[in-house]
């Protein structure tokens, strides 16, 4: 599974504005939810399943890293996004540092299988210094989709989301 697959520079937001947990999630699903991705009829129920899925453990995995995800039944594909904060998210990370980015995906219930190869692929990708290192140097969100996926086409112009 490649991350830069599910995403695109509409998905990616550089300077998140939550400092905490559950806002920070709030405001990508809201984000999706705006951009159309998350019917809005699915709202409510999707922000349940992901706060269900935190109140088991955060996932806030560590390394400045957090991937909340949840499944859906009324969506089609995955839906994905991408969050970066430079002064950090307090996520109740396992290491129990602030996290920088936020991977938040919603997969169809139907394709369970994705959804573990997705985890798979984000938790090893960044477990690379490098990587982080250069997401967080990054200026746009062309930059960021090339770092997370080198073989994505790059968009013309580095335009506003959604």
């Amino acid at each position: 599974m490649n991350l830069g697959k599910l995403l695109d520079t509409n998905h990616i937001l550089l300077d998140m504005k939550a400092t905490e947990h559950w806002p920070a999630i709030l405001e990508l699903v809201d984000f999706l939810t705006e951009c159309g991705d998350i019917p809005k009829n699915c709202y409510n129920d999707i922000l349940k399943a992901l706060q269900e899925r935190e109140a088991q453990i955060s996932t806030g995995i560590g390394t400045g890293l957090a991937i909340p995800h949840t499944f859906s039944d009324d969506l089609e594909k995955v839906v994905a996004i991408f969050g970066r904060s430079k002064e950090g998210i307090e996520f109740n990370a396992l290491d129990h540092s602030p996290v920088h980015f936020i991977i938040l995906f919603i997969v169809p219930r139907k394709d369970y299988q994705l959804h573990l190869r997705t985890l798979s692929a984000i938790a090893k990708m960044f477990t690379n210094m490098e990587v982080r290192r250069r997401l967080s140097a990054a200026v746009t969100r062309d930059e960021i989709l090339e770092i997370l996926d080198p073989k994505a086409i790059r968009s013309k112009a580095d335009k506003e989301p959604c």
